[in-house]
């Protein structure tokens, strides 16, 4: 039988007590299954055929500590995290949270969690302090990431608060994901990533790689009108960028949360099954509905393949 690998898969720390009480208002039941690193994690696994997941910390991880103790408290997630999977380690895998309040020790950072704790890249979460990591002072850690061949996960956090008051405080009361998973979470992880095409890095590092949950956030519905706007509308004396070249070479998407055939179609239309991996973003979604669902579809075997383990192993440089 095929393995199933998930690659956005969270969990919160029982050690840092800042970020413990971060998600102290969160509803009893998710805190609880974040909260659970093992028992119900992996029954639940087990029953939806899911041989591995790839670990996360819930957002924002690291990037809620304040500057004086960001890296401190980064390493000691990191190491948390790394005894987990040294638990289950033909189970769990993981990716590391940085502290990006100091890029270049957020960059040696990613280094020691990649060559001394075994992980397989990291996921950055939404805007730190109402800024996008396109910026070029965050440059140093996709830098280490390209130097490491490990990828970036690009995560969406709470929009900033200038927006969130804009396009959605009036409705939230009301709809209370509309301005996080519901709507604004796909439309700032869309905006993060077309910022990072248009901002030159995949010119500096040719082999940088970016996945986006969720099915690409929207953008695999929307490449071609966005291809059209940005590069063949760009006047003459200013710089070329190819939209769909530079999205396709250097973005991966998961199925984390979007559990669509149609979005799915489109997906392989535009990007292509080397492209695309299997993630559930447990425990917002359950493991059953994601694993039934990509077993109803029509994909191909080798297209099936590729979408349920050997894109992550490939990318991810799992050996299991």
């Amino acid at each position: 039988m095929s393995p199933i690998i998930a690659i956005e898969e969270h969990y919160i720390t029982h050690e840092i007590k800042s970020l413990i009480d971060n998600y102290s208002s969160m509803p009893a039941q998710t805190h609880s299954r974040l909260n659970d690193h093992f028992d119900l994690r992996i029954k639940e696994m087990d029953e939806a055929g899911i041989d591995i997941q790839v670990l996360s910390h819930n957002h924002p991880g690291a990037q809620i500590f304040s500057p004086e103790t960001a890296a401190d408290f980064a390493m000691k997630l990191n190491d948390e995290l790394a005894t987990i999977v040294s638990k289950h380690p033909k189970r769990f895998a993981a990716f590391a949270s940085l502290p990006m309040q100091a890029p270049e020790i957020a960059a040696s950072e990613l280094e020691r969690c990649v060559t001394k704790k075994g992980m397989c890249g990291a996921m950055l979460h939404g805007m730190l302090k109402g800024e996008f990591f396109d910026l070029p002072k965050y440059w140093p850690v996709f830098a280490k990431a390209e130097e490491l061949d490990v990828p970036i996960y690009l995560h969406p956090g709470v929009p900033d608060k200038r927006v969130s008051d804009a396009y959605y405080k009036d409705y939230t009361d009301e709809f209370k994901v509309f301005g996080t998973a519901g709507w604004g979470f796909g439309i700032e992880m869309s905006t993060a990533a077309v910022r990072m095409v248009l901002s030159g890095i995949f010119e500096k590092h040719q082999n940088l790689k970016i996945i986006l949950g969720h099915l690409g956030e929207g953008l695999p519905f929307l490449i071609d009108r966005t291809h059209e706007g940005i590069t063949t509308r760009q006047s003459p004396n200013k710089r070329q960028v190819s939209f769909r070249n530079t999205f396709c070479k250097h973005f991966y998407i998961t199925t984390s949360g979007n559990f669509s055939d149609s979005a799915l179609l489109c997906s392989l239309m535009e990007m292509g099954s080397d492209k695309i991996l299997f993630a559930v973003d447990w425990p917002y979604n359950n493991n059953k509905d994601a694993t039934s669902w990509i077993k109803r579809t029509k994909l191909s075997p080798d297209d099936y393949q590729k979408i349920t383990h050997s894109n992550a192993q490939k990318l991810l440089n799992l050996n299991f």
